[in-house]
């Protein structure tokens, strides 16, 4: 995994990896999850100083993983390496459905707000000549730090975990629950430290907090 820059700087109070409060860092806690398929997730420079930003903590866990940063003010536009292209699929709403048949070396994931989504794919230089492919239907009602926009929509960290439960063969499962299981713990840091969690079990704010960002970078499973 590489980093191609930072935007800005995390808050003294708060773990430079993680983002979570110093206290709460799940950094420790991160597994090692080794897969064949590579990872490449193109962040939008807005979520690289939100403690609630799932792509990083998949970042952290995956070994086999790429994290670029994209849109910065006063950085020239993103352009994806010939390496990364090659046998690549973008993983976004409208593709074929993620199968046994459909194996790519590479699967490109845009890390942002939906809205946000959509133009990251036609200035990120080489998304025009990927594939998209999309996620089988995925459970939804599960608590999370920002609410899910609408059902079948996921975390980037989540869509991670059930695009490689698809994609890794017999560890796929294996591979799948160890990051699931890393996001809810990531979930149950982030409510610890005060902060506004969703469970759409209830379809309410968990604690009766208000506040949620609905415009999320989730992942669309259809």
């Amino acid at each position: 995994m590489r980093y191609n820059r930072r935007v800005n700087e995390p808050s003294p109070s708060r773990c430079p990896r993680c983002l979570l409060q110093v206290r709460w860092c799940l950094c420790a806690d991160v597994p090692t999850v080794v897969t064949h398929t590579k990872i490449v997730i193109v962040r939008h420079y807005r979520e690289v100083t939100r403690s609630s930003n799932s792509g990083r903590l998949a970042a952290m866990a995956l070994p086999n993983s790429v994290l670029l940063d994209h849109g910065a003010p006063g950085t020239p536009p993103t352009q994806l390496s010939a390496d990364v292209l090659d046998g690549a699929r973008l993983l976004f709403p409208g593709g074929e459905t993620l199968g046994a048949a459909s194996l790519p070396r590479t699967l490109i994931i845009l890390d942002s707000t939906w809205s946000q989504a959509r133009r990251m794919r036609r200035k990120v230089r080489g998304l025009e000549q990927v594939r998209t492919v999309s996620l089988p239907p995925v459970p939804t009602e599960t608590p999370r730090m920002r609410a899910s926009p609408g059902e079948g929509k996921v975390s980037t960290l989540e869509a991670i975990a059930y695009a490689l439960g698809v994609l890794e063969g017999p560890r796929g499962p294996e591979v799948e629950r160890q990051l699931l299981a890393l996001f809810q713990l990531a979930v149950e840091r982030s409510l610890a430290t005060g902060r506004h969690g969703i469970s759409l079990r209830s379809g309410q704010m968990s604690q009766g907090l208000p506040g949620s960002d609905d415009d999320n970078p989730e992942h669309e499973g259809k």
